[in-house]
């Protein structure tokens, strides 16, 4: 078996030989740890069967663990520079296809279609740029791909909020457009210690695996969304005055609010963290027809 990459030595040897210096815009930190790409991998439960994409594979770290668990891997790497050092720290393997791709703008269901029509089932792992996590989560659940879940390693705090409860300090509007769509659980908390450069906060390991429908069956998926983000909006007011003051004409539909949270069985003094999903679901259920346009 060939060397790990995520070493301390390997990685500085690497980056030596290529002259490569890390760009704090594109968030880059490597692991060097490979006992936690292993515990990471495991987590994703990958066959010889299935299909991995990665978002961000940097010298090819976590890609190898990935080869080697997998049937494919396709890695989108948005950084020209780190092109040539993937085809030497990967050139054991002959089951990656790295793409030079920005995973926002990409087309990743006719990827998917493309590089991964024969495995099992296709699972995302990744150690996520802390500044883009959120928009490549909510990317590859809202496409609707056929993935069957997420293993991914981002900011502990963003972490915490993802997986985060009703009732708790963490739980929000990203609490519960994740949760629609995923069962969510922190897995494993990683130290900074463990990257190069050293961030300035510990990640954590999130795994997001999908429903096969999501966490409630509401009339207008974006207006559901629409009441989550609105009751937020300011954490210490009432469901009622976050709603009054975020909703289209939320002020003149006072009574309209009222009526729905009387219908949804909620107390307008509570505050949206206490909401589980289905009251949210239940309440814009009751909400939508006063708000829908004519």
């Amino acid at each position: 078996m060939t060397k790990d990459i995520a070493t301390p030595i390997r990685t500085k040897e690497i980056m030596k030989k290529y002259g490569f210096s890390f760009k704090k815009s594109l968030g880059q930190n490597f692991l060097i740890d490979p006992n936690i790409l292993v515990n990471i991998v495991d987590h994703a439960g990958l066959t010889k069967e299935d299909g991995a994409i990665e978002v961000g594979p940097g010298i090819g770290a976590l890609t190898e663990h990935l080869a080697r668990a997998s049937k494919k891997v396709v890695s989108f790497e948005i950084d020209q520079r780190l092109l040539p050092i993937l085809e030497d720290t990967l050139s054991p393997y002959d089951n990656i296809k790295v793409l030079h791709s920005d995973i926002l703008k990409a087309d990743v269901e006719k990827t998917i279609k493309e590089e991964l029509a024969d495995v099992e089932k296709v699972m995302v792992v990744a150690n996520l740029p802390y500044y883009v996590t959120t928009p490549i989560i909510l990317k590859l659940l809202t496409e609707n791909l056929p993935i069957h879940g997420l293993v991914v390693m981002l900011q502990k705090e963003v972490a915490d909020r993802i997986a985060a409860k009703p009732g708790s300090k963490t739980y929000g509007s990203l609490s519960i457009a994740i949760q629609y769509y995923t069962k969510a659980s922190t897995v494993m908390v990683v130290p900074k210690t463990v990257f190069m450069p050293q961030p300035n906060v510990d990640s954590a390991v999130i795994k997001l695996m999908k429903r096969e429908k999501p966490a409630v069956d509401v009339m207008n998926e974006e207006f559901f969304f629409q009441v989550t983000r609105s009751s937020f909006a300011q954490r210490r007011k009432t469901i009622l005055n976050n709603l009054t003051s975020q909703l289209p004409n939320g002020k003149a539909k006072k009574e309209s609010i009222l009526s729905a949270l009387s219908a949804a069985g909620i107390d307008p003094a509570r505050r949206g963290e206490s909401l589980s999903i289905p009251e949210f679901g239940a309440l814009s259920d009751a909400l939508y027809p006063a708000f829908k346009q004519a």
